[in-house]
């Protein structure tokens, strides 16, 4: 089976097969049968899947060679003013 590029494209990136049909102005069915050629499930299973596959920037049991987690840059800029005001004897 031939699969228009723009259904594929639109199918890869999340979409319903109804939100699909209604931008392209094709039947449901047409969607339907392209995204069983492409064997990907439903739409809704697919966000779920990638909702999933995302990374959350938390990783379990994960400790850094130092021992000590990395400080994002503007904690590290705070840091290093509240320690330059404190070498200057100022009050913070």
């Amino acid at each position: 089976m031939k699969i228009r590029a723009d259904i594929a494209g639109l199918i890869r990136k999340g979409h319903t097969n109804a939100s699909i049909a209604h931008r392209l102005d094709c039947d449901p069915a047409t969607v339907a049968r392209a995204r069983q050629a492409l064997r990907l499930p439903p739409a809704d299973h697919l966000s779920r899947l990638y909702a999933e596959a995302v990374p959350t920037g938390r990783v379990r049991d994960y400790q850094p060679p130092s021992g000590r987690m990395p400080l994002a840059p503007a904690q590290q800029a705070a840091n290093r003013a509240t320690l330059l005001a404190a070498l200057r004897g100022e009050a913070a």
